[in-house]
């Protein structure tokens, strides 16, 4: 393969390889120096451990939490509730995304609601959904499917409206169905789409477990959060932080996976 290549284009290539290594060095030195300098400010006093933690103290957290089963326990806990609430969500706000486009009395009636509800704080809904749903699982479930499903509905409606119109003109002039133009054309061209809304949505969907499991929780990552900082145990606080980032960061690595997959299928 090198063969067919120009000495030039070998070379661009050599070259970004070697940028990815030294950005992937200058990340993991980032973050090695920020932890040294936390430790050694923390340890020196300069700044108050009690508040802030340190890395010593996070880790010996991590590693007793691990030991016990506590940890494991409670993120297995928010993340069925986040994967469960990104996937009816996700699904849902399609399918409404889908209903709209393809019926605009209907899109001119509801659209003006959506960007409402959108605008609102969803935690101001806490007090209903907990009524609604109770207080269990179901309500932490519900406030992270209401926080994604309205992105997902408001970004998908609005790659199907920006779709090219003169291939939909083409295919109107063929009398292709509105069927047939949303199978072949609508659907097909918004993948990028769908997929740049679904790794909008991982973050949606930690926030309304979260949010929910804070309010009615009395496990997952959310009431460990709450229980830390309710006993001013910073060192739990931050382990439980560090790790939601950590199955944050595997959940959009899983969702940018698939978006590879997917795209070069279209």
């Amino acid at each position: 393969m090198k063969e067919m290549l120009s000495k030039e284009h070998v070379h661009f290539l050599n070259s970004q390889k070697r940028r990815k290594v030294f950005v992937l060095l200058a990340q993991i030195g980032t973050l090695v120096v920020v932890l040294a300098l936390w430790e050694l400010l923390a340890q020196t006093g300069v700044i108050d451990a009690f508040i802030t933690s340190c890395p010593s103290k996070i880790w010996a957290t991590f590693v007793e939490l691990i030991g016990n089963g506590t940890l494991l326990h409670h993120a297995w806990v928010s993340t069925w509730e986040t994967v469960v609430g990104f996937a009816i969500g996700t699904i849902l706000g399609y399918a409404i995304a889908v209903v709209l486009w393809w019926n605009n009395f209907l899109k001119d009636v509801f659209e003006p609601y959506i960007v409402v509800l959108n605008s609102l704080p969803k935690i101001a809904l806490g007090p209903i959904i907990i009524i609604w749903a109770g207080t269990g699982k179901a309500s932490i479930i519900t406030m992270a499917v209401l926080i994604s499903v309205v992105i997902t509905t408001i970004t998908i409606l609005n790659g199907f409206c920006n779709t090219d119109g003169e291939k939909i003109l083409l295919l109107r002039s063929m009398r292709a169905s509105r069927f047939q133009i949303f199978t072949k054309l609508v659907a097909p061209s918004n993948v990028p789409t769908l997929m740049a809304t679904l790794k909008i949505n991982v973050g949606m969907a930690w926030i309304g477990s979260i949010m929910g499991e804070y309010l009615v929780s009395k496990e997952g990552l959310g009431y460990l959060l709450v229980y830390g900082s309710q006993v001013f145990r910073l060192d739990l606080v931050m382990t439980c932080t560090i790790v939601l980032c950590a199955l944050a960061g595997v959940m959009y690595a899983v969702v940018a996976l698939l978006e590879k997959i997917v795209v070069k299928r279209f």
